[in-house]
């Protein structure tokens, strides 16, 4: 889920904890858009933490010389 997503939860989450008063026998839509909210809280802070991550700059290294070696095959070994 992005970012886009964690914020549509909260939204719907705001939505039906403070704007509505519906009633539904069995359930508690504002313990429904609580735990929306909730969600979309937990969803963007993953969210952050990972891009964050993402985001961090390695700085070069120090190049690596080889040395060439040269390799004589004159047909005897050493």
């Amino acid at each position: 889920m992005g970012l886009g997503g964690c914020i549509i939860l909260i939204a719907a989450g705001a939505i039906l904890s403070f704007a509505t008063d519906w009633h539904m026998e069995g359930v508690n839509l504002d313990l429904v858009g609580v735990i929306l909210m909730i969600v979309g809280l937990i969803g963007v802070v993953t969210f952050s933490s990972v891009a964050r991550r993402r985001r961090v700059v390695v700085p070069p290294s120090t190049p690596v010389i080889e040395e060439e070696r040269h390799h004589y095959h004159d047909g005897y070994g050493r």
